[in-house]
């Protein structure tokens, strides 16, 4: 199971990148933990300073926009997480 989560304000962008997440782990097969973390002093502690932001097992593999659903997947794809 893959730990997943995404950092960001809970802003609108925020709010799509879950969403691509969470229904490109599920079309994918891929178990996900998804948490989505709000607090800025966790976010910038992953050294992030634009958001949205996404980490899979400890590891930022985006930070500042929305990720396209294509570059999801290939998240998942890669033993890594990115």
């Amino acid at each position: 199971m893959k730990q997943v989560k995404v950092l960001g304000s809970g802003c609108a962008n925020c709010r799509n990148t879950v969403q691509i997440v969470e229904s490109v782990a599920q079309l994918r097969g891929v178990e996900i933990a998804l948490e989505k973390v709000e607090d800025m002093h966790k976010i910038m502690a992953y050294g992030v300073m634009r958001t949205p932001a996404v980490v899979i097992d400890g590891k930022v593999v985006h930070a500042g926009g929305v990720p396209a659903p294509a570059t999801v997947a290939q998240w998942f794809e890669s033993p890594a997480g990115g």
